[in-house]
């Protein structure tokens, strides 16, 4: 079932030229606060921010990690398969995927972004203007969080052995 009602009626107040937007991942890791680049991927931003804010990502788990790569989360079945029920299409844009960097999954096809998101732990540049960048982890706090999360022992599919858990995705906003 499509959520874009939803992130529609959720996002109608999201003004990106007066506002910055920044959402805070609590995870049973810690917290992670990721500042949205709404000046290079205006609706991918939007499309977190609505999905943020229905709760879409509460209670989801990081279900692939790949040590030294990254950790992705977004997935409401947890198998990596799943999403909102509507996609977003690619905003490719000059965005480093470096440690930190946030970014959306997909599948081959460049406009089939939803819900699935990842979160770089290295340099990547093979991903660079092939993937939506649209934001980064806020401080060196978040991005340790992030490390965290990309060191816990994994099985196979590099689902981790324990479930590691977005307890709540926020969003905050402040005058530009």
């Amino acid at each position: 079932m499509s959520k874009r009602a939803d992130v529609d009626k959720a996002i109608a107040d999201v003004d990106f030229k007066k506002n910055k937007y920044t959402v805070e991942l609590d995870t049973t890791e810690g917290k992670i606060q990721l500042e949205l680049a709404s000046d290079v991927a205006p609706n991918h931003c939007k499309n977190m921010i609505g999905l943020a804010r229905c709760g879409f990502y509460d209670g989801l788990i990081f279900h692939r990690v790949i040590k030294g790569f990254m950790i992705q989360g977004g997935c409401p079945d947890g198998t990596g398969t799943g999403g909102p029920g509507y996609q977003v299409n690619a905003e490719f844009n000059d965005m480093k995927h470096v440690a930190g960097v946030l970014s959306m999954a997909r599948s081959q096809n460049p406009n089939s972004a939803g819900s699935q998101f990842y979160i770089c732990l290295g340099t990547h540049t093979h991903l660079d203007k092939n993937y939506t960048a649209f934001g980064k982890a806020v401080d060196e706090a978040s991005l340790e969080v992030v490390k965290k999360i990309g060191e816990v022992p994994t099985a196979a599919s590099d689902r981790p052995k324990a479930e590691v858990k977005i307890n709540k995705a926020t969003v905050k906003s402040s005058p530009k």
